[in-house]
């Protein structure tokens, strides 16, 4: 079987197109997709399960829908594709094989993509960086050196590649717009309930994560969007429809937006000055398509705001280690996760329910003023990290560090509790590098990463845009605008399947 070499001159919607006209088959694609993979895998290690015969099978079968016949790859995390190992990044997971579909694998299939594999996560999806001990790290291609961020790293890894053109993605703290700003793709958290991933993991990390995907055209999120979106029966969290679709939103005639830009660190103590240029030159941007930009200083108690989110995310990871227990029915032990990961899960059993409680009322308060604070603006502007694209092993503990995690493990449940001092101290270090994405995880907030810019060394600075909660046509729509007066797609980095060398 021969594939496709046209291949890159089209996004998942227009080879979706092709297969309809007849001009290519679904078995073209994706051969050609598994050659891609094949071809630079090696090298950035994010494609981490293959499924071939599986997609092989299904590039033989009539299949409907807008993207029908399009290669596609799953993120292993949360997207449960009955009878195929879901480790989550993790030895303790490891051979576990889902016995049903999650809704949102269900909606995927529907939507007509062939999945053919499944992409490289952290463990539990809990850093920024995708290097798990269980399947190793995963490598940026436009810098083998420097990670493609995480959690959905393999996905965005595996589009800026050339492998795919879209790849699914979730996003519990900026897991959906940080890799997509790493590797210069486009990348749409959408607002809180629009996506179900249920049944069996609704409303996770306290309701934080959001589904969708990366791609590196905006028509392609948008149009999948229309797919994946909308309630299903059981739905713990249900929100209204868009008055249209999303597809329609991107064809609108731009509207002229009210847009607040920040360059504060927000949970960050600096911010880098490529992140800084990024913006202004955005803002120069916006200014000349029409819209209305304006400088504010951005709501947010850092060290009350790092403290609660991080006991909700501790608290969610002991329950992480509990359900776990309960569905492979077996005890965890320390050795069946990386170190830092079993810290956490010790600190989350340490709080009590007036800790979680009080963090839950932080929570809410920073989501009221923050709200109250975005009442006057169509969308918020700042940088999507703080930093550039960190190097692999740049978030790993240190040796010292270690020290401390493991003596974390043998330490008793109540004087854990009382160390609010190693609780901010631990998370310090991520929160300077995602010092802009966590406060939308908290409100629900649409928010995307939209690749405008690149520094001086070609390096992707992502730009990230937060909309009013249900608001995705908005920010779609500016997208859209965005996109053609400033394409990206075209632009490829070293490592690129589609390359002769």
């Amino acid at each position: 079987m021969t594939g496709f070499k046209e291949y890159d001159k089209f996004d998942a919607l227009g080879l979706a197109g092709l297969v309809k006209k007849g001009d290519v088959t679904a078995a073209e694609l994706l051969e050609e997709s598994i050659t891609r993979t094949e071809k630079v895998n090696p090298r950035i290690n994010a494609m981490i399960r293959p499924m071939y015969d599986i997609a092989r099978a299904r590039a033989k079968e009539k299949v409907e829908g807008p993207f029908a016949g399009v290669p596609f790859l799953l993120k292993d995390l949360i997207a449960s594709y009955a009878g195929v190992e879901m480790s989550s990044g993790s030895r303790f997971y490891k051979g576990f094989v889902p016995s049903e579909d999650s809704e949102y694998v269900k909606r995927f299939k529907l939507a007509g993509v062939n999945i053919f594999g499944k992409t490289a996560t952290p463990e539990f999806g809990i850093t920024p960086s995708t290097e798990p001990e269980l399947t190793g790290p995963c490598r940026n291609p436009w810098d083998p050196l420097r990670s493609p961020g995480g959690s959905s790293g393999g996905s965005s890894a595996a589009v800026a590649a050339g492998i795919v053109p879209m790849a699914s993605a979730s996003d519990g703290g900026g897991s959906i717009r940080v890799p997509a700003s790493c590797t210069g793709l486009f990348g749409l958290k959408p607002t809180r309930g629009r996506v179900p991933s249920g049944p069996d993991q609704p409303d996770g990390w306290f309701g934080f994560i959001a589904e969708g995907v990366v791609s590196r055209t905006v028509r392609d999120s948008a149009h999948m969007l229309d797919c994946l979106q909308g309630n299903y029966p059981g739905q713990l969290l249900r929100i209204a429809p868009p008055a249209n679709t999303y597809a329609a939103a991107i064809e609108a005639a731009p509207k002229k937006l009210k847009i607040a830009y920040s360059l504060d660190p927000a949970l960050g103590e600096t911010l880098h000055g490529d992140c800084k240029q990024g913006v202004l030159e955005t803002v120069k941007l916006l200014e000349s398509l029409g819209h209305t930009c304006e400088e504010v200083r951005l709501p947010i108690n850092r060290e009350e705001f790092i403290y609660a989110y991080t006991v909700l995310v501790c608290s969610e990871m002991a329950a992480t280690l509990k359900e776990g227990e309960r569905v492979l029915g077996r005890k965890g032990k320390a050795a069946d996760f990386e170190a830092r990961t079993w810290a956490l899960m010790k600190l989350g059993r340490s709080f009590n329910g007036g800790d979680v409680a009080n963090a839950v009322w932080t929570m809410a308060q920073f989501s009221r003023q923050w709200m109250t604070f975005f009442q006057p603006y169509d969308a918020l502007l700042t940088s999507t990290l703080g930093e550039l694209p960190i190097a692999v092993g740049g978030l790993r503990p240190t040796q010292q560090e270690l020290i401390e995690l493991k003596a974390l493990s043998y330490l008793p449940i109540g004087f854990i509790a009382k160390q609010k001092d190693f609780v901010l101290k631990a998370g310090r270090r991520v929160y300077q590098y995602c010092s802009q994405t966590m406060p939308a995880n908290v409100t629900g907030q649409p928010s995307m990463s939209v690749p405008l810019h690149w520094n001086a060394k070609d390096i992707p600075v992502g730009m990230m845009f937060t909309g009013r909660f249900g608001e995705e046509d908005v920010l779609l729509n500016l997208a859209a605008q965005l996109e053609q007066a400033k394409p990206w797609a075209g632009k490829r980095p070293p490592i690129y399947a589609g390359a002769n060398s």
